[in-house]
């Protein structure tokens, strides 16, 4: 066969090969216990069964990290595990590498699921240019930064006390003795510059501060000053343009700047996005006095022209001519002129719209929709959790203003539905809400079935309270103990005997528990003072556990902590006549 000949063989196989291939999306699926994960083809049907704790998407590389029973691995488009789930997390592959991180620290995979690190490290970056950032601590306990190549070696020992990613084959690191430095693939020092900060290279620009609490300003690589340091921000060169920050009446606004640090776009914007493709997002507050609220964005482009007035409360970056954006009401595709595309899908909420493989993905008002490129509906998550042939939880959605939005539980066949309904709306921040003013914080509650027995089904409530311009919210975390008989809500009373002291004998527990796991290590000293009568708790298989609130008698980061007691340590106290405990036994 000729060497012609034997090429258009190929091209015929590869193109046969694309006609068969069965791209995979992945699909959340609520139900009894909680949440699944599965994958779904391109018609909307399951391929691989909603089983994964969390399911992520497929990558261009055939495979999808995926997690069960709180440990993560990675399965190929078959299900098939390459990587068994072990590991506390995996990160997405870069470069045919994906950092793993488990009880000794992060770890490389490649792509067939074998660690090609000799030894675990206290952090490893995504791969860029063949090469990861990666820290250690030294014998001295300095915490020092170096480069990995793709075969898991340090390529550039770890001797940094600080290293940015490779672009176009050059990276900013800080020596140890004081002072940045630009390095190649290799580690070899091409330049170094006398300066408390330098950062953010791109297209042989750098920027950097003279002094530690100055502005900032750009050198080139040889570090001649372009740019006198007069920005209290910056961001990296991109296509020649620069966003930059400065101040005025102590509050920061964005522009954009050329190579010479002339405006392009002036500073009069709350925020400045890069949407690529030549196209900027612009930010103007809705309060001028209260900037820290979410702007509202224009559509510009490198040139400085505005396309549209402020009308969208947020934009993706451009691919191919489109990108999507969302006012209060509706997500959109729009054309770089920022005018919406009528004949693809325009969903109700607010989030995303993204073309994936032969699909358009939405992520609309935390919900992931798929549409064929028509903008017929292929799939949705299922909004009916089926507890028998009697019973089932029905999904409602609340969204009165675009800041507020909450999905809530209504149970179908229970007694007394509706007064049952109606707490359980109350329960989970269902109020009048006003829909055209701006709120001062913004709320998204949810919820699970996180168990259910004979009568008694358990409804975890939760949200998220944000005040805006705050460093952080407040979760919200409750349970409702429903008989679907009697449609009577369940307290932690009603588990125990009328004369037992069950909050002594829970706080004892919880006490013990304290003190010898080292789990509970974050609890704050001498912070449990014991729990109330009224604890929040909630009831699994085999145990009760309790649990407490955001700062109660831990730090914020550890959330909930909560307790979990089995039924055999508490047995004595347990009322086993009582409806409560009869309803799930």
């Amino acid at each position: 066969m000729s060497q012609r000949n034997m090429e258009q063989e190929n091209w015929i196989i590869y193109l046969l090969s694309l006609s068969r291939m069965v791209y995979l999306f992945q699909a959340e699926v609520k139900g009894i216990g909680g949440r699944k994960w599965g994958y779904i083809n391109e018609k909307g049907d399951f391929v691989l069964p909603p089983k994964y704790d969390m399911g992520r998407e497929f990558q261009e590389n055939g495979l999808a990290i995926v997690q069960v029973d709180n440990l993560t691995g990675i399965i190929n488009s078959d299900g098939y595990f390459i990587v068994k789930p072990k590991y506390d997390t995996i990160n997405p592959f870069s470069e045919g590498r994906a950092a793993a991180i488990d009880g000794e620290g992060y770890k490389i995979l490649d792509e067939s699921g074998k660690e090609i690190t000799t030894k675990a490290y206290l952090f490893i970056g995504d791969y860029q240019e063949g090469r990861a950032v990666v820290a250690d601590n030294n014998e001295h306990g300095d915490y020092l930064l170096g480069y990995l190549n793709r075969r898991g070696k340090e390529v550039i020992p770890l001797s940094y006390e600080a290293a940015s990613d490779f672009q176009d084959s050059k990276a900013v690191v800080k020596v140890k003795e004081g002072g940045y430095s630009l390095i190649d693939l290799t580690g070899k020092v091409l330049k170094s510059y006398p300066y408390p900060f330098v950062n953010y290279y791109g297209e042989g620009m750098l920027a950097f501060k003279e002094k530690e609490d100055g502005n900032w300003g750009y050198m080139d690589e040889s570090g001649k000053v372009v740019i006198e340091p007069k920005y209290m921000g910056v961001q990296q060169f991109i296509d020649g343009k620069a966003i930059v920050t400065v101040e005025n009446h102590n509050h920061d606004y964005f522009g954009l700047i050329d190579r010479q640090g002339n405006f392009i776009i002036k500073p009069h914007y709350n925020s400045l996005l890069n949407l690529g493709e030549e196209r900027y997002a612009l930010g103007k507050a809705i309060d001028p006095e209260k900037p820290y609220l979410f702007p509202k964005y224009a559509i510009a482009d490198s040139n400085g022209q505005i396309y549209t007035g402020f009308i969208y409360n947020g934009v993706s970056k451009f691919k191919e001519g489109i990108a999507s954006a969302y006012n209060d009401e509706l997500t959109f595709f729009i054309d770089k002129r920022g005018q919406r595309i009528e004949h693809l899908p325009k969903i109700n909420g607010s989030g995303s719209l993204a073309f994936e493989k032969s699909l358009i993905k939405g992520d609309i008002d935390l919900r992931i929709l798929y549409f064929d490129k028509k903008g017929k509906l292929i799939w949705k998550q299922n909004s009916i959790i089926p507890l028998n042939n009697d019973y089932s939880v029905i999904e409602n959605k609340y969204k009165p203003n675009k800041d507020y939005l909450v999905y809530y539980p209504q149970l179908k066949g229970v007694k007394s539905q509706e007064s049952v309904n109606q707490t359980l709306k109350d329960l989970s921040g269902v109020k009048p809400t006003l829909a055209h003013t701006q709120l001062e914080s913004s709320y998204a509650g949810d919820f699970d079935v996180s168990f259910y027995k004979k009568t008694l089904v358990v409804i975890e409530i939760k949200g998220y309270d944000y005040p805006f311009g705050a460093a952080h919210g407040m979760p919200v975390r409750k349970y409702a103990h429903i008989d679907l008989k009697s449609g009577k809500f369940y307290q932690l009373k009603d588990l125990f005997k009328p004369e037992a002291d069950y909050v002594e004998v829970i706080s004892q527990i919880v006490g013990e528990q304290i003190k010898n796991d080292d789990q509970y290590s974050y609890v704050f000293p001498d912070s449990n003072k014991g729990i109330k009568a009224d604890q929040p708790f909630f009831i699994s298989e085999g145990a009760l556990n309790v649990y407490f609130g955001p700062y109660e008698i831990a730090p914020y980061a550890a959330g909930f902590p909560t307790f979990t007691i089995p039924f055999n340590e508490i047995s004595s106290i347990i009322n086993r006549a009582g409806d409560f405990w009869l309803s799930f036994h």
